[in-house]
């Protein structure tokens, strides 16, 4: 099947499934997703895009949702409707999501799985078995996802706490062949020439939060390096000249949320952001940034932001990239993504973190296209087609 139809695939795979279903399950309930139409078809590489939506921890409530470009639909629940009697579902707190040649990867946190799939029709091919499973990246026929190695934490004391680290996982046989040590409660990690970088949170122990970056050479596996940044990292991504573009949650009291960038090259911190950060995307030479920081000392979130970092030049160039006034229908910025050819933008809202959130869709000026209903805590993107930046 040519692969300029592939979006539609799921979309025949879903009717066809209606059909089965309907015919074969009578006494049972069938879950299958509505299509929502939202805009008029859009043609280029970008055939759609799927939206992980984590869900309350301890719900079992992690769902995939799809937009569809070539039709102009959007459709929820789809793991659901295409796995119709899996145990459990897709499972509980969706991490992270990437896609890798013809597969699917979903990273399920408290689930202790990383769920595989099709990646035209969601159909299930199988899982890897991880503990704490958070982020995930693909080179050369492998997937490398990290993990916090231990149970998911109830006290923030350390006492749960053990070091993590790194799986490196056949991508083919969906076999963990090897583990790297890292730092403790490792989270998201890039991948530069033959240098793996993972940010370590520590966040299992704010008393003593970890405040570096593992470096791990590919070839032989093995932790090479640590590199202070600052305290509780999360996010890392590269940008086309080697910088690393790192995010620091801070300690929720005194210390911020701050953007960090460390040139691999140099060797060395190039610039420090004054940005709040609670998600980025990075498309380009542009760094989007949505931030809506919670402070414990008040126990409420601060304003929210919407920013625009110009990485050549290493500096905020747009502080609000949302121009007509819809920011103020947000109640919880959350996710972020942008789409490779139209530089559309989409921004999520997690609202309460316990119903239904809304993702929106934003045109490169700022201006709302379209917005609607996703599943609980909309949070993780990754864009389906030809020569897009799947992960």
């Amino acid at each position: 099947m040519a692969f300029m139809s592939s979006s539609l695939v799921l979309a025949g795979a879903l009717v066809q499934l209606t059909l089965l279903l309907a015919g074969c399950r009578e006494d049972e309930p069938i879950y299958i997703p509505d299509a929502v139409p939202v805009t008029m078809p859009e043609y280029t590489s970008v055939k759609g895009f799927y939206l992980l939506n984590e869900a309350n921890m301890n719900s079992n409530k992690a769902s995939i949702d799809f937009y569809n470009y070539e039709t102009g639909k959007y459709y929820n629940y789809i793991y659901r409707a295409q796995n119709y009697g899996v145990v459990m579902e897709l499972g509980d707190v969706g991490n992270d999501i990437g896609i890798y040649g013809s597969k699917l990867w979903a990273v399920i946190n408290c689930s202790n799985k990383v769920e595989v799939m099709d990646k035209n029709t969601v159909v299930r091919l199988g899982q890897v078995d991880i503990p704490n499973c958070r982020y995930i990246k693909f080179h050369g026929g492998y997937a490398y996802v990290t993990s916090y190695a231990g149970p998911v934490a109830t006290v923030f004391d350390g006492s749960q706490s053990q070091i993590g680290y790194v799986a490196k996982v056949d991508t083919a046989t969906l076999q963990v062949v090897d583990r790297c040590l890292v730092g403790y409660q490792p989270d998201e990690l890039e991948i530069v020439g033959d240098r793996i970088y993972v940010a370590n949170s520590g966040g299992y122990n704010p008393n003593n939060y970890e405040n570096t970056i593992s470096v791990i050479d590919i070839d032989t596996f093995t932790e090479v390096e640590r590199i202070p940044i600052a305290i509780n990292l999360q996010y890392v991504k590269a940008d086309r000249r080697g910088v690393l573009w790192i995010s620091s949650r801070g300690d929720y009291y005194t210390a911020g949320s701050n953007i960090y960038a460390y040139d691999t090259r140099k060797r060395r911190i190039v610039a420090t952001l004054d940005c709040p950060v609670g998600n980025m995307w990075l498309d380009g030479d542009s760094l989007y940034v949505v931030s809506s920081e919670y402070s414990k000392i008040s126990d409420t979130y601060r304003t929210a932001t919407y920013q625009i970092i110009n990485t050549l030049e290493m500096r905020v160039v747009n502080e609000r990239f949302i121009t007509d006034g819809t920011e103020q229908s947000i109640v919880q910025p959350y996710g972020i993504a942008v789409n490779p050819i139209t530089k559309d933008i989409m921004v999520t809202d997690a609202k309460n973190y316990v119903t239904p959130g809304r993702l929106y869709c934003f045109d490169p000026d700022g201006h709302r296209k379209w917005d609607l209903l996703t599943g609980d805590i909309p949070a993780h993107f990754v864009f389906l087609g030809n020569n897009v930046n799947e992960k």
